[in-house]
């Protein structure tokens, strides 16, 4: 990738937490690092002045980038160490496998204990976590123990073993820490229900132990001690915004390859994680051109025997959006809901972004290639007979029948083009009747570019439903062109679009691109005609209180405008404060005008 193409991907990186790869010439992962937000991030490095030398060397050998999204931080985190110990790159502080992070324990055992541990051991046992900050597996420990009385020997305590009576209790049990299963003063089934409930807990149902803790505050509060009130109060805190489970890692998945897919009519965006021993140790994300528009099956399909064969997967499972056929000895699930599912939603999320940062880099590097993507896909959305490189968006303005105007916004290659822009004052509509203006603006607007030759629009939408578009289509069949301009309408409540003489409107997906120009066409329309309606309005406002009044001109009103600066000082104004402004005889047909009883009384 050249130095060129680098700075391209970094402009199009996401604002959003995730990992990052650098590349050398030989396609070796030579660091690994992590970010809050992965466009600052990365653009960091390359700046012009980069003061540490290690660095200098890390961006002079940097070929090409990788990035995978993840929901948090911590996410972020936890995926960059398991990144750092599965390739071991170059410039990275190489991690031992004893510096890990910890997870909770539910041994496999008779009365199982309950610890932590830094090492998962493939027997049975329960691993919940892994936690990123240790404070908070401590708070669950004391959470556990607290609620929990558990046994912490390393008794063997199956049933043969305590008919034995070769145990006796220790200190634990009379301080009431363990209820004694070691001598049979407990039942097993008693333990395994308290287990139940901790297992509950790890996996983030904290209702009943925030219960506790809230009887607890509410006690200590009763009877004045407030300190130790609040310390309940955090613990409650801590326990409502944490969550127990990471997103990335989860022990109970182990050597599964994750696939998804996002496409549009041309191209295919493909995202890979493969996952073992509970962690992501791969991911990538791969760009399919389709030849004979393809499916998003037939694109998994291959993309999936494909990328296995690459990264050399011998995992006998495979998580997937659909349910394909890849052979007899490979399983395919398509999750519904669980850690599975959280997988294929962070696989399909980053094919997403993948996706989102090949248009920002054609966009940036190619805005002729990107706009001709957008016409084409207006054409085939809106489905029309040409691309609508010209488009003009019409809308009424007016409140209770005043001063009615319309607004007429014009769109070249999905831009505005503010200085083609046109404002109308209705002339022939009386009252609030947007049928009738409609069809005024558009047969002025259109029979002057007739008259003047100029080049009509190919599509024109109308802010309305079908009664606005109706209106609209009288004009362009009386100037005849009803077969050379596609007119539509977009009703505001569902963003429904009509069709002429098609009753039943067409509704676009709420996040299509050519559902996204429509209704910025309508907004700019919109907010085009309510200006010149408010300037229009507040003109009528003024003149309408110092127009018709014998000897006060326009010149005379601007002049006392702009030395009274509203209507009501002008009203309030003393008669020499009047002459002074616009002559003795003026001031005082003005003064009458507005104080006649004043005059009388003279």
């Amino acid at each position: 990738m050249p130095k060129d193409a680098i700075k391209l991907h970094v402009q199009a990186l996401p604002n959003q937490p995730g990992v990052y790869q650098f590349y050398d010439k030989q396609e070796k992962i030579i660091y690994v690092g992590k970010a809050k937000n992965l466009k600052n991030r990365v653009s960091s490095y390359f700046r012009k002045q980069v003061d540490s030398k290690k660095t200098q060397r890390l961006v002079k050998n940097i070929v090409s980038i990788k990035h995978i999204v993840v929901p948090t931080e911590s996410d972020a985190l936890i995926l960059e160490n398991t990144l750092i110990k599965e390739h071991q790159p170059r410039y990275n502080i190489l991690l031992r496998d004893d510096k890990t992070y910890p997870w909770i324990c539910i041994k496999n055992e008779a009365f199982p204990r309950v610890f932590t541990t830094r090492k998962i051991i493939k027997d049975g046992s329960e691993y919940f976590g892994p936690f990123t900050n240790f404070k908070t597996v401590r708070l669950l420990m004391n959470l556990i123990q607290e609620l929990y009385p558990l046994r912490n020997c390393s008794y063997d305590l199956r049933e043969e073993s305590i008919q034995t009576k070769n145990y006796k209790v220790c200190l634990e049990y009379h301080i009431g820490n363990c209820l004694g299963g070691c001598v049979g003063e407990q039942s097993e089934s008693d333990y395994d229900h308290q287990i139940s409930q901790i297992r509950a807990l790890l996996r983030g149902n904290f209702s009943e132990a925030i219960r506790g803790f809230k009887q607890k505050m509410k006690l200590a509060a009763d009877v004045l001690d407030y300190e130790e009130a609040q310390k309940q109060k955090n613990k409650i805190d801590i326990l409502t915004n944490y969550q127990s489970k990471s997103a990335v890692v989860s022990a109970t998945i182990s050597n599964v390859d994750v696939c998804t897919v996002i496409s549009d009519e041309h191209t295919a965006f493909v995202n890979y994680l493969h996952v073992a021993y509970g962690s992501i140790v791969r991911f990538h994300n791969m760009e399919i051109k389709k030849k004979l528009e393809e499916s998003d099956e037939d694109v998994l399909r291959v993309v999936v025997v494909e990328l296995r064969r690459r990264f050399q997967s011998t995992s006998k499972d495979v998580i997937l959006p659909v349910a394909i056929d890849l052979g007899d000895d490979i399983r395919v699930t398509v999750p519904q809901k669980g850690e599975k599912k959280k997988l294929l939603d962070l696989s399909l999320r980053n094919a997403k972004q993948g996706r989102l940062e090949q248009l920002k880099q054609i966009k940036i590097s190619d805005p002729q290639q990107h706009t001709n993507r957008l016409l084409s896909q207006m054409k085939k959305d809106l489905r029309l007979q040409v691309l609508p490189d010209h488009i003009e968006c019409f809308d009424n303005s007016n409140i209770q029948g005043s001063n009615p105007v319309a607004a007429c916004v014009v769109f070249r290659n999905t831009k505005p083009a503010k200085k083609e822009y046109r404002h109308y004052i209705i002339k022939t509509v009386t009252g609030a009747n947007d049928y009738a203006s409609m069809e005024e603006v558009i047969y002025r607007r259109y029979k002057r570019l007739l008259d003047e030759k100029q080049s009509l629009p190919q599509l024109i939408v109308i802010d309305g439903g079908k009664g606005q578009l109706s209106s609209a289509l009288i004009s362009i069949d009386a100037l005849g062109l009803r077969n050379k301009i596609a007119v539509i309408g977009i009703a505001k409540r569902l963003e429904e679009i009509y069709y002429p003489n098609d009753p039943i409107p067409m509704y676009l997906d709420k996040r299509s691109e050519t559902l996204k120009i429509i209704q910025q066409l309508r907004n700019e329309a919109h907010r085009f005609g309510v200006r010149l309606h408010r300037n229009r309005r507040s003109k009528h406002a003024v003149s309408s209180s110092l127009d018709n009044i014998p000897g006060i001109g326009e010149k005379t009103i601007i002049k006392l405008l702009k030395v009274f600066k509203s209507v009501k000082r002008i009203k309030e104004a003393e008669l020499k404060d009047l002459g002074a402004a616009i002559g003795t005889a003026k001031a005082k047909e003005l003064y009458s005008h507005f104080h006649p009883a004043k005059e009388k009384a003279k």
